[in-house]
């Protein structure tokens, strides 16, 4: 005769860390196919029934992990500015001159923008959210373009870049880098390396300050021909 099961083997209930982490990934299994259908589709051609069916579950089934279209949306958003601050912020805390540090920025923008959450980030409408998350939306997606701008300012400063306006600078960069989550493609012949030390270089080629650049200096006035 077998021995009897302990009362923990038999019980038919999870442990609460097993149950947490399974519905965390039953939540970013909505995620994941929310952010797909929303890039291929658009947010209004998308239902929640959509969603729902994709995942093989019943609607009311997802309304245990979001209880509106909305509030999914706000949630791409915050996964694909929580990309950007990790990446932003390690490469500010490394080392190098203003040139190096926006040139790393601008290929982890460029990485991140190759990813569904990244792109959602540039292509999403922010309009559809309320004025409270819409704002905070629209602060997070502020401090990425300062961040540019102050890597441009400190390349000036150390000598790294040209003197140039920073805040024109940093707009060009943005919309660029903005831009490659409305034509990349994952199986298209361009790996995610190429694309952002592309970027890197041929967005900062003209702020590079160079050795040999020769500075303009007024001519002595013994030098100019008297008239």
């Amino acid at each position: 005769m077998s021995a009897p099961k302990s009362v923990a083997d038999a019980s038919p209930w999870k442990p609460f860390e097993d149950r947490r982490r399974a519905r965390d990934e039953k939540r970013d299994a909505v995620l994941r196919m929310a952010v797909r259908l929303f890039l291929e589709e658009g947010y209004h051609r998308t239902p929640l029934a959509t969603i729902a069916e994709r995942l093989n579950i019943t609607k009311p089934a997802l309304y245990n992990y979001f209880a509106s279209k909305e509030e999914i949306l706000y949630a791409l958003y915050r996964l694909g500015d929580e990309q950007y601050e990790e990446s932003f912020g390690r490469i500010e805390r490394d080392g190098g001159n203003g040139l190096h540090k926006l040139r790393e920025m601008i290929r982890a923008y460029a990485r991140i923008m190759t990813t569904d959450f990244g792109m959602c980030f540039a292509r999403l409408d922010d309009r559809e959210l309320g004025d409270e998350q819409r704002a905070e939306v629209r602060r997070s997606k502020r401090r990425y373009d300062l961040a540019f701008r102050k890597q441009i300012e400190r390349g000036v400063e150390d000598g790294s870049m040209m003197p140039c306006n920073a805040k024109l600078a940093a707009f060009a960069i943005g919309g660029a880098l903005n831009g490659i989550a409305d034509w990349y493609k994952s199986h298209g012949g361009l790996s995610v390396k190429t694309i952002a030390d592309e970027y890197a270089l041929q967005l900062t080629e003209g702020l590079a300050a160079r050795a040999s650049q020769v500075r303009t200096t007024a001519k002595p006035k013994s030098a100019v021909k008297q008239k």
